[in-house]
């Protein structure tokens, strides 16, 4: 099985390189970059006011879970958990909010609007167990949209086609031919003609 991907968004240096460490030491592979315009650059979401000239070498790189800072210069990480739900290729990536500040209707905010936690610096390891399970669940979803689709696909794709008759059903095709053949046949019951 390969590795879960984590994207670990923070300003900060010091918080990233702890946080990437504590990935790292749990077996996730971890790309870090130091603001939200660039973790959307590495999702593929780019900006049309931005230039299109990339840092990243953009391949097709799975991203299992973006763990983000709160308070970060320009966009903050609600606004990058923000446009992940608001993007169709991307709003199944599970998002951790992380902050120094215990502000409550911050933390409800961003649950409401889609984040699976919210940890308070400094993230511990314990807070990083936590993270597994939003990956597995997220995956899980994603195989049963990708055999949906697949379902679907096949479905409409057997509607399409001309269903070639079987031996069963020219059978019953001939039988209501001859039923309906009977039904325009004269009947004489005691000699008064009745067509049926």
């Amino acid at each position: 099985m390969s590795k879960f991907h984590v994207l670990a968004v923070d300003d900060s240096l010091i918080d990233r390189k702890l946080i990437e460490r504590l990935l790292k030491t749990s077996s996730y592979q971890v790309t870090a970059v130091d603001s939200g315009s660039k973790a959307l650059e590495f999702l593929g979401l780019v900006h049309q006011d931005q230039p299109t000239i990339t840092d990243f070498d953009h391949q097709e790189v799975e991203v299992n879970l973006i763990i983000t800072d709160y308070c970060m210069p320009g966009m903050t990480g609600f606004d990058l958990l923000k446009k992940v739900k608001e993007s169709s290729s991307l709003r199944n990536i599970p998002v951790v909010i992380m902050s120094s500040e215990n502000v409550p209707s911050r933390i409800s905010r961003c649950l409401e609007e889609g984040a699976e936690e919210f940890f308070l610096k400094p993230v511990q390891l314990c807070d990083v167990n936590k993270l597994k399970p939003h990956m597995m669940k997220a995956k899980a979803k994603d195989e049963n949209q990708e055999e949906t689709t697949e379902s679907e696909t096949e479905l409409e794709s057997l509607e399409q086609q001309p269903q070639p008759q079987t031996n069963g059903s020219k059978r019953k095709a001939a039988m209501e031919d001859d039923v309906a053949a009977e039904r325009r046949r004269r009947r004489y019951d005691n000699g008064v003609a009745t067509v049926m």
